[in-house]
């Protein structure tokens, strides 16, 4: 069975009518974690993004899961997106809801309708992350880590095949942000679910070693 999750040969893409990244082939497989390196500015969100269909490819052929990401409909996006959970640097979190709140609304929004089946899931994501007991908390009465871990549960609430975190430790203290990396590389194994992890702290690379990539002069080059 072939396991490949992201297919991309000789992707170009733009922003704003400038080359970003050219030439780009990237092959990625279940339960693989790559990192993304590269300045500020250098293509990894734009990158990212077209992972999820949030910035079109402009050449060159790419496929995720099944989706060919060149010719999809915008009514199937929705369908290519509930299998990735993504993880912000900004954590996104709605600030006028708790915890719990905030991981309903997602649920809810894809299309969840059992009320126990919810609740159990909520539960667990939570537990998977360490913050059952901060449910009930709003986002502003958690710290940037605990917010973080709460953007990584409400990223795994659909079970993704595929995780895309975009600089997640930038807003972090460099203690948290390990635990935030460590984290994702046990999801990555435990779970099976494939991690691309977008970052310019090479120091991560190190300790916790996956494949590289790197965003430079326009081109993804494998390290």
């Amino acid at each position: 069975m072939d396991n490949t999750i992201i297919q991309y040969s000789d992707v170009e893409i733009l922003r704003k009518e400038l080359v970003v990244l050219k030439h780009v082939d990237f092959t990625l497989h279940s339960g693989e974690f790559v990192y993304f390196i590269g300045k500020v500015g250098s293509g990894k969100s734009s990158l990212l993004k077209t992972m999820y269909a949030e910035v079109p490819i402009e050449s060159g052929s790419a496929a995720v899961f099944e989706f060919d990401l060149r010719k999809i409909k915008a009514r199937k996006i929705h369908l290519l997106r509930r299998r990735i959970g993504i993880v912000f640097q900004d954590f996104q979190l709605l600030t006028d809801r708790t915890v719990h709140e905030n991981l309903m609304f997602v649920l809810n929004a894809t299309g969840w309708k059992d009320k126990v089946q919810k609740e159990e899931r909520i539960i667990k994501v939570l537990t998977q992350v360490g913050m059952l007991k901060k449910s009930y908390k709003m986002p502003h009465e958690l710290s940037g880590g605990e917010q973080q871990r709460i953007a990584i549960a409400r990223a795994l609430l659909n079970d993704p095949e595929l995780i895309l975190a975009d600089e997640p430790t930038g807003n972090l203290d460099p203690e948290t942000a390990v635990q935030i990396v460590e984290m994702l590389h046990k999801i990555a194994s435990e779970q099976g679910a494939a991690v691309i992890m977008a970052t310019h702290n090479l120091s991560f690379t190190e300790s916790f070693p996956a494949k590289i990539y790197k965003c430079e002069n326009k081109q993804l080059t494998a390290l």
